[in-house]
């Protein structure tokens, strides 16, 4: 085995920024695939919505191949090549998917069988990209600062979301499908370069080589090898009940607001970003509690458990705030929607990073992937199921409002659920290795 010479030390805050403008750059274009041509397609175009939803829930799917990228990465014992050629995979399957909606205005059908091609090179980039970010995060950040990395990461990708959205909808405007294009393939490369130069020289040496006569594990093996260890298995499990819950609500909110109260576009949008301000309100607020108490996944689990219960009951208190009428304060209980969801989430993820080392070593990518894959697919389906189970709840009770209802209620069951796996996150973890340490005591 090829001896390392000094340990790495543990990132700062300066290289753990550095590390969420990755993550930046993949939200800003990922947010245009989904909003910007979402909207092209269904008002420039006149195509029915369920074409653009088809396309986005497939970029979700191929996601499934999250486990298969983190164990090429596990292979190789390095994450930045995957990061740097997942980010060239997104940004090209990001321009093409802007050149086929452009398309789709002369050309349906080999524009959508470009499409279909273009959210799969989305999917693969942001599969390939993300698993290995995230497994980098993890190898690299203190276990006493994973929570505040965690939230830092993931507020930066939002903030890829709301820069992006706000200087490409004033340079798309007047529409042209010229426009289009250049500006998508524009964000596309600033993205890439940005990407490039935030992993330049920070993963530093390879912590440890594989012996020349030791075979390459087979995926098959290592996947199952990751599943049989409790403590991955149910935390996979958990992530896809808790991320079903949170994406369930994403298309409910804002439509209930107007068709049960009444709000008018802008209003009913205003109250959307009253939610978003409390998601990263619970995000900072993990971030702080969370270092101060080193990063314990006893806390953190306690971080989750309070997110999911609050966000069950928020969600029961909207599925009967048709009957307080005006006086039901709406703004209040968006507010504190989010800032449950920003909790949780913020230290879901920071567990993430703590249990990504728990178990065999050299899977933590496959393990990564694992509960990338399980986040993937349940965001795919949460939209999804959220608007039928709304439209089966019109049905059953005959009224716009109860609809709306029996969707809450479901959601807030699903919180619940999610609450009570909560209780047995990390439970039986070993704990994760400090391979600064080892490194320089193995050197010396």
């Amino acid at each position: 085995m090829t001896p390392v010479a000094h340990a790495p030390p543990p990132l700062g805050w300066i290289g753990i920024v550095r590390l969420g403008l990755v993550q930046t750059s993949l939200g800003a274009i990922v947010v245009l695939t989904t909003a910007a041509l979402n909207r092209v397609m269904v008002v420039e175009h006149a195509l029915p919505a369920t074409i653009p939803g088809v396309l986005v829930a497939l970029h979700y799917a191929v996601q499934m191949l999250r486990p298969r990228l983190g164990h090429g990465s596990d292979q190789g014992g390095r994450r930045t090549p995957w990061i740097i050629a997942g980010m060239a995979i997104l940004g090209c399957g990001g321009v093409l998917a802007a050149v086929a909606t452009a398309w789709m205005g002369t050309e349906l059908i080999p524009g959508l069988i470009l499409a279909a091609f273009a959210f799969l090179l989305v999917g693969i980039g942001v599969g390939a990209a993300g698993t290995s970010l995230l497994v980098l995060v993890a190898a690299r950040v203190a276990p006493a600062r994973k929570p505040a990395a965690a939230s830092i990461v993931w507020i930066m990708m939002i903030a890829g979301f709301v820069v992006t959205t706000a200087t490409t909808g004033r340079l798309l405007d007047p529409y042209s499908p010229e426009r289009l294009i250049g500006v998508t393939a524009t964000v596309a490369l600033i993205a890439f370069f940005v990407s490039l130069l935030a992993v330049a020289g920070i993963e530093g040496p390879l912590i440890a080589r594989r012996p020349a006569a030791q075979p390459r594990t087979d995926f098959r093996v290592a996947l199952r090898e990751v599943w049989a260890e409790p403590v991955a298995r149910h935390f996979t499990i958990f992530v896809f009940v808790s991320m079903l819950a949170y994406s369930a609500q994403d298309l409910i909110l804002e439509p209930f607001a107007g068709a049960v109260f009444g709000m008018t576009l802008g209003e009913s949008t205003r109250l959307s970003s009253v939610q978003h301000g409390g998601v990263l309100a619970g995000m900072v607020l993990v971030a702080i509690v969370g270092t101060l108490v080193k990063g314990s996944i006893r806390a953190l689990r306690g971080w989750i458990l309070c997110g999911c219960v609050v966000a069950s009951l928020v969600l029961v208190g909207l599925a009967f705030a048709p009957s307080g009428g005006e006086a039901f304060p709406l703004r209040v209980a968006f507010f504190v929607l989010g800032l449950a969801n920003g909790a949780f989430a913020a230290a879901a993820i920071a567990a993430m990073m703590q249990l990504v080392s728990s178990g065999r070593t050299g899977r933590e990518g496959v393990r990564m992937g694992m509960f990338g894959a399980a986040q993937a697919i349940a965001f795919g389906l949460g939209g999804l199921l959220g608007t039928i189970i709304l439209d089966v709840g019109r049905l059953a009770t005959g009224s716009v409002t109860g609809g709306y209802s029996v969707v809450f209620l479901a959601d807030a069951a699903l919180f619940l659920a999610s609450a009570v796996l909560a209780l047995r996150i990390g439970q039986g973890a070993t704990q994760p290795r400090d391979d600064f340490g080892r490194i320089a005591q193995a050197a010396s």
